[in-house]
């Protein structure tokens, strides 16, 4: 890897289960020195996917064992389906095979899915082993890597089944983020942008202004990363197990998460980050519906994550949807409704998002309905 300057280093402030990220340029290859001057002595299971093992496994592993650090590497396959039980029980038995004993390390090396399933396998064997995240794609390295949320998909809905686990260190290599196709940056790029759009105005307008830059790479992309982790570190910091202002994060989710499980976790129909995009103007334009924003506001949104090329209307989702009664069943079976009420992040404004409880369904069947493409 390139030759970088000191990484950027954002602190995750949770007592005595607080950890660093690092972000910067060449940190895969003194992946082992972080890992090791922070847990010595261990031995690591490495988890990552088919796509990732091609291009950064080797230099990984050699950089584990220049510092010490024996691996057992368990390749899965990529994409959305492999965040389920089969895969879940794959890592787990990969680990017990190998002999890692509970203070010993599972690493995840890739993007959200790899992170999710190897955080949650990290949390449940031995009651609970040393984890640490190698974030591979922008959206893992603003968002899944930070703040110990991990879990897994089922056939009732995405991310259903999981635990809180919080890493030990998160290593987020912004140099390998010029390996991801195109359109997986930009599906990272909607996390981004939801940082700016709960609390951060300043921070969307930059992004406004600068997203070309954050694309190109370089200082403006660091910079974008580090504030897209300091917000949600400060998040996670207040509320660890989401029981209040975490769920803000789950801005344009809601909707998000019920578009991915329409089209049965197909990426090539749609990825997490595009439904999050479709879902953040969603809830914006439902905001404007119901009064509480400017449909202005709704628009900028929309123009902006357009100009960067994502999808922003149902209508941009290839093949057929659900009819609306569908889509309303798969938002009601989110991990966000409470007693039966339906619960969104909804907004006054461009970084004023808000948590909205007892939505009535009817108003979200209306809205759907109107938006709906079929």
């Amino acid at each position: 890897m390139p030759a970088t300057d000191e990484p950027v280093r954002v602190d995750v402030g949770l007592g005595d289960r607080a950890y660093d990220i690092l972000i910067g340029g060449g940190l895969l290859a003194r992946a082992g020195a972080e890992i090791a001057a922070r847990m010595p002595g261990v031995r690591a299971a490495v988890v990552t996917d088919d796509n990732v093992a091609a291009i950064h496994l080797p230099a990984f592993e050699a950089s584990l064992a220049a510092a010490g650090i024996a691996t057992t590497p368990v390749v899965l396959p990529a994409g959305e389906r492999t965040k389920s039980f089969e895969h879940l029980e794959r890592v787990v038995d990969a680990v017990l095979g190998a002999r890692l004993e509970r203070r010993d390390v599972v690493v995840a090396l890739g993007g959200g899915v790899v992170g999710d399933l190897t955080g949650f396998a990290a949390g449940i064997v031995r009651r609970g082993m040393r984890f640490v995240q190698v974030p591979t794609s922008l959206l893992a390295q603003v968002d899944s890597s930070v703040g110990g949320k991990t879990g897994i998909n089922t056939g009732h809905g995405k991310n259903l089944v999981g635990l809180f686990h919080q890493p030990g260190l998160v290593l987020a290599d912004t140099d390998v983020l010029d390996t991801l196709p195109l359109r997986e940056f930009r599906a990272g790029y909607a996390e981004v942008a939801k940082y700016g759009l709960i609390d951060r105005p300043d921070f969307f307008a930059w992004l406004e202004a600068n997203w070309r830059d954050v694309f190109a790479g370089g200082a403006a992309r660091t910079h974008a990363i580090a504030e897209s982790c300091r917000s949600k570190a400060a998040i996670v910091a207040r509320d660890e197990f989401e029981t209040g202002d975490r769920a803000l994060l789950n801005l344009g989710h809601t909707f998000g998460h019920a578009l991915e499980s329409a089209v049965a976790y197909d990426g090539a129909r749609l990825v997490h980050g595009e439904g999050v995009a479709i879902g953040m103007v969603l809830a914006h334009r439902f905001s404007a519906r119901l009064n509480q924003c400017s449909p202005d506001d709704a628009a900028r949104v929309e123009a902006h994550l357009k100009a960067v090329g994502l999808p922003t209307r149902m209508g941009d989702i290839p093949g057929t949807l659900p009819d609306a009664a569908r889509l309303l069943a798969y938002i009601a079976q989110d991990k966000k409704v409470s007693r039966g009420a339906l619960t969104f992040i909804l907004t006054h404004g461009v970084g004023r998002s808000f948590i909205a409880k007892d939505v009535p369904a009817s108003e979200v069947l209306s809205f759907i309905e109107e938006n709906h493409p079929g």
